[in-house]
């Protein structure tokens, strides 16, 4: 599976889940059922990869902005939902964060932002396909810290500098 391939399987069932995560994540599960399990295995190491490039500081700034705070947990989950959304969105966003007050056309934290069962639609899929768990990916996991420069997500007139978009769309009053 190449990655257009893989884009294509995430725009899909995202379009036909209008948008809903967990809809979205039993889609693709679905999907993948189609598939062999190697092909089932390269969408995993697609994602994973994804995954890995997206453990930055900047963007979990941005996922801080947008869900009014985010822990460990929820910066994963995020992660798996930025993935979610498409190549578009996902590589807009990691190359600027900021730019995801342009690139979403509306969030919801109550529904938004949170992909924790797209991270494991793979790992499902291959289980349901051959009885057994996913072999190891052979892909590098994520480094122990993210990315670039820690911020300080609690200081609100620095959130707004550094996000000032997604500052103004989403937390100005």
């Amino acid at each position: 599976m190449d990655e257009t391939e893989f884009w294509e399987i995430v725009d899909s069932t995202r379009e036909a889940a209008g948008g809903d995560p967990e809809d979205h994540a039993e889609l693709l599960v679905e999907r993948l059922l189609q598939y062999d399990p190697d092909s089932v295995l390269d969408f995993a190491r697609h994602f994973e990869a994804r995954y890995n490039r997206a453990y930055r500081w900047d963007l979990w700034g941005a996922a801080s902005v947008l869900l009014g705070g985010a822990g460990d947990d929820a910066f994963d989950y995020f992660r798996c939902w930025l993935i979610g959304q498409g190549r578009a969105v996902y590589e807009g966003a990691v190359h600027d964060p900021d730019a995801l007050a342009e690139l979403l056309d509306d969030f919801d934290e109550e529904l938004d932002g949170d992909g924790e069962e797209l991270g494991y639609a793979a790992d499902e899929a291959y289980e349901q396909l051959t009885g057994v768990d996913a072999p190891d990916l052979g892909i590098p996991p994520s480094p122990a810290e993210p990315e670039g420069t820690p911020l300080d997500f609690e200081d609100e007139a620095l959130m707004a500098r550094r996000y000032p978009k997604l500052w103004d769309r989403f937390m100005a009053d």
